[in-house]
């Protein structure tokens, strides 16, 4: 299908992105790679009447370090993420589960910032993104501001971004030494994860000392399954240990049932997942 009638404009910078913002109001639309986006408009169920494409911004891409953090700017690519030394070092878990989003054309043109804040339950950023403990930092016309992963995500398809405002970067703390991995199941491929997990561990001489776990496909936002990290604190890195503390995986968790699968066997397949993700950090 072809897309409604817009006016296009293409800022050189966050300035100009947010007078255009302020201008145009609810008759605009962001756009960072395109790849939520595009689809959404081919099929008419939104029809802005102006696109304010953010791709000949600069400022919004790349990976630098400030002390304890990395700032991924959130018009980095998937690719980038995949590739970049600074993130593999530093936040493995981001690398992995970039390396899991789709396909390679889409993981070319896909960012991580608009995957973000575009805020699709199963997608895959925003689990791996929740599990590194991320700040989203937020410019508006009033300034720069941020916001915890924890608080970022709202519901589905909602964050914490204004109307008025634009996701400029990601700050990660930096999880250096870290083992990590994003197990993802899909019934067939590039499809929608029916449940992921995003796991991150530190471990040492075949014990977890912390461990952080984002569950992908399990509520309306992206979660943590708190109840499982607490238990992992302490644990052996092998199958035994970890698989009471993964059996708690599901707590607090409200997974939607469709034809891929109703909650109840969402519940259990995060179940096997987390114990699969947090093995394979662990180097188990």
């Amino acid at each position: 299908m072809i897309p409604a009638k817009f006016d296009y404009l293409a800022p050189g910078s966050v300035q100009e992105a947010l007078s255009a913002l302020a201008e145009h109001g609810d008759d605009a639309k962001l756009m960072a790679g395109g790849q939520s986006l595009l689809p959404v408009l081919r099929m008419r169920l939104n029809a802005p009447e102006v696109v304010i494409d953010l791709g000949r911004i600069d400022s919004l891409r790349g990976v630098r370090e400030d002390g304890d953090a990395l700032v991924i700017g959130a018009l980095t690519t998937h690719s980038e993420m995949v590739t970049s030394d600074l993130v593999r070092q530093h936040a493995l878990l981001l690398s992995k589960a970039a390396a899991e989003v789709a396909d390679n054309q889409i993981r070319h043109r896909g960012t991580f910032g608009g995957s973000c804040a575009h805020a699709d339950p199963a997608g895959d950023m925003g689990s791996a993104a929740l599990a590194m403990d991320a700040e989203f930092v937020i410019a508006g016309s009033g300034g720069s501001r941020s916001v915890a992963a924890t608080d970022f995500f709202v519901d589905l398809f909602e964050t914490a971004i204004g109307e008025d405002e634009i996701l400029t970067e990601i700050r990660v703390p930096k999880k250096t030494g870290w083992g990590a991995h994003y197990e993802k199941f899909v019934r067939v491929a590039h499809q929608w994860p029916i449940v992921a997990v995003a796991a991150t561990v530190s471990a040492s001489g075949g014990t977890i000392g912390e461990a952080r776990v984002g569950l992908t496909n399990m509520g309306s936002t992206p979660l943590r399954a708190g109840a499982t990290e607490s238990a992992l604190s302490g644990a052996a890195a092998t199958e035994d240990g970890v698989r009471s503390a993964a059996d708690q995986a599901a707590e607090g968790t409200r997974p939607p049932s469709d034809l891929n699968g109703d909650a109840d066997y969402r519940k259990h397949l995060a179940t096997v997942l987390t114990r699969r993700a947090v093995l394979k950090a662990a180097g188990a």
